[in-house]
């Protein structure tokens, strides 16, 4: 199967922070780049980052697609498909 078959479970959503990964700013952590999921607005960092929160995020919620949320960036990924979007 080619490309994704969740986009009609984006949604139109306000991020859960506007100043880094919603989980490291509670528990200390630092993050490499963020992402944002796109059925709830939880922001979470890249597998980069040491805890990986954009991952679990998915894993926890179901939520399967998620975008950068990167400056000057514009893709979004699909963690179900594990396809560009």
């Amino acid at each position: 199967m080619d490309g994704c078959t969740h986009v009609d479970q984006i949604q139109d959503v306000t991020a859960s922070s506007t100043e880094g990964c919603t989980d490291c700013l509670a528990t200390g952590g630092h993050w490499v780049h963020l992402r944002e999921c796109l059925t709830c607005g939880h922001v979470g960092c890249c597998d980069s980052s040491p805890n990986r929160h954009a991952t679990a995020h998915y894993e926890q919620s179901r939520h399967p697609v998620m975008r950068s949320f990167e400056p000057g960036e514009d893709w979004r990924w699909c963690f179900v498909d594990q396809a560009a979007v």
